[in-house]
């Protein structure tokens, strides 16, 4: 092999370890989907969508069965409208939740679907009508403290009746 040909397959090496960065980046940040599936639309109402965004998956037992579309604001109402791409093959019973999750303590968020009973399934277009919203840890803190000081403000008051904390006797 000469020189020409040892070149050509250093450069074809290095053009396939781009193409493979370039892919494996993709991947990484849910900005190209290689599965190539059919999919179809279903639509979700959350009252606060937290930090969820576009491309986020939607799972289902741990396993990612599709990715959110789109989100936007229902003017009527002040809902977050979530449209999720569903695969397919996988079909959800009528009665199926939805839930916005955290992927960890402070990681990712995702919505996660419980499947139902219901014997007929989600078609096209059908709008999931039970949803919980995204937990907001800040909403949580700011609560948690808002108790907190609630409860040491009925306590501060001494049982005797007055501030100084000496007992007040009549008569």
């Amino acid at each position: 092999m000469g020189k020409k040909g040892i070149e050509t397959l250093v450069g074809l090496f290095v053009l396939l370890g781009i193409v493979g960065l370039v892919f494996l980046a993709l991947k990484a940040a849910n900005l190209a989907s290689f599965g190539g599936g059919d999919s179809y639309p279903l639509v979700a109402k959350f009252d606060n969508i937290g930090g969820l965004k576009v491309r986020a998956p939607v799972r289902s037992a741990g396993v990612t069965v599709g990715r959110v579309a789109s989100i936007t604001l229902d003017a009527k109402t002040y809902q977050g409208v979530v449209r999720l791409e569903l695969d397919r093959g996988v079909q959800f019973p009528k009665d199926s939740s939805a839930r916005i999750l955290t992927a960890g303590l402070l990681g990712d968020q995702y919505v996660g679907l419980e499947p139902g009973a219901d014997e007929k399934n989600l078609a096209s277009g059908d709008t999931i009508t039970q949803t919980q919203s995204a937990v907001v840890l800040e909403s949580l803190i700011s609560q948690f403290l808002f108790n907190k000081a609630a409860d040491a403000g009925t306590s501060a008051a001494p049982a005797g009746g007055n501030r100084e904390g000496k007992e007040v006797r009549c008569g």
